[in-house]
């Protein structure tokens, strides 16, 4: 009976042993709010000090739920390229270039943010591009919003991630530098809310393995398999 509560709680709430740094600091902050307005709640007798104390307190926790680092060890055999987000497949599809496959993975609010590497290679260019911040399921997200692209490649093959902010994410981050070695699944970046992930694989070389509107998570499935 205890094992079975203890083994639901770790299902329900073991997303809290591991939190990004920024997720504790910036709920921290958060949080001391919620405490100053509990004491002037105490002090003043002022109700709605109690309303925003549960809103601050409400808000704290999703942001580290937000923020939760998951730990995934899973490893890859050097056929399968892994998927670097989690989320729901938006479309898989040539766009620009006809001899590139273009797999875009929609993120909500709910979903882990972190980015992983697709393969084991080498990091390229970095490369940072300004722009809007529509809606990340909004077509025009795809070449108009904000973005940051890894490319990844290993002697001919390439699986270049692509970050790409939404309307609430205002910012991305690279965690990785241009020359460094990575391995499939390992942590390359992170999107602060909301946002979209793309994927750019050379067409002719690999097959598919998922489909739109498919769940996926990064560092766990599997995009495709190199022919």
């Amino acid at each position: 009976m205890i094992d079975d509560i203890k083994r639901t709680l770790k299902e329900v709430f073991g997303w809290a042993e591991h939190i990004l740094p920024i997720g504790i600091k910036n709920a921290s902050a958060i949080f001391g709010l919620a405490v100053i307005s509990l004491l002037v709640f105490y002090a003043t007798g002022v109700r709605v000090q109690l309303v925003i104390f549960y809103i601050y307190t409400i808000i704290a926790l999703f942001v580290l739920f937000f923020f939760r680092n998951p730990v995934r060890n899973s490893s890859f055999a050097s056929n399968e390229i892994a998927c670097p987000a989690d989320g729901k497949i938006l479309s898989i599809k040539t766009e620009k270039d006809p001899d590139v496959l273009v797999i875009r993975i929609f993120l909500s609010i709910f979903n882990v943010h972190i980015q992983r590497a697709t393969i084991d290679g080498t990091v390229g260019k970095v490369v940072y591009t300004k722009g809007s911040f529509f809606f990340a399921n909004n077509p025009k997200a795809e070449d108009k919003n904000e973005r940051n692209l890894i490319q990844i490649s290993d002697g001919n093959k390439f699986a270049h991630v692509e970050q790409i902010t939404g309307a609430i994410a205002r910012r991305i981050e690279a965690w990785v530098k241009p020359g460094e070695a990575v391995k499939a699944g390992q942590k390359v970046g992170l999107i602060y809310f909301g946002s979209q992930v793309a994927v750019y694989l050379p067409k002719d070389k690999f097959t598919v393995t998922v489909k739109e509107g498919q769940s996926v998570q990064g560092g766990l499935t599997v995009l495709g398999l190199w022919r």
